[in-house]
């Protein structure tokens, strides 16, 4: 058997600064991403004043708005959330494929964590699942990514 072990992260980051960018379009769905995502944040000991909440107003718009955050320098990670829901038009292909590669792009230029937490889905009852308070809550799963990210990372 192997020595070998790889490097994992925690959730162990005291005195992380995390950032939220959050949409307000889809805003039942989106604000229980952020709470799920809060309240994860808390309870591995995040304090209230050290997560900056910045609101924009669809998930189109997050790429940018995790970029500037990033490029503040004042956070280790930022954590995106957003929900798109299919429709009857293309529109729904578009904005999910921009807003992922948006966002992806972020991460890989600023060298930050930006975790994803934006809902893709064909309907309102899959979008309620996935944003409910239960441990689906896909805002806490990002949270938790943040965290995990930013623990990795610390020691290079």
């Amino acid at each position: 058997m192997s020595e070998y072990r790889p490097d994992e992260g925690s959730f162990n980051v005291e005195g992380a600064r995390v950032a939220i960018a959050v949409a307000r379009w889809n805003g039942q769905i989106t604000e229980s991403l952020l709470n799920g995502a809060q309240r994860a944040l808390l309870r591995h000991g995040i304090p209230e004043q050290d997560i900056g909440l910045f609101r924009v107003p669809g998930a189109f718009e997050l790429p940018l708005a995790c970029s500037k955050l990033a490029k503040t320098g004042r956070y280790d990670a930022v954590i995106a959330l957003g929900c798109v829901i299919r429709g009857g038009t293309p529109h729904f292909e578009y904005v999910c494929s921009e807003t992922t590669r948006g966002i992806g792009e972020v991460a890989l230029r600023e060298g930050l964590p930006v975790a994803f937490g934006v809902l893709t889905t064909d309907t309102l009852a899959q979008a309620q699942e996935r944003a409910g308070d239960n441990a689906e809550n896909k805002g806490e799963e990002a949270a938790l990514t943040a965290l995990e990210m930013i623990s990795l990372f610390r020691p290079l």
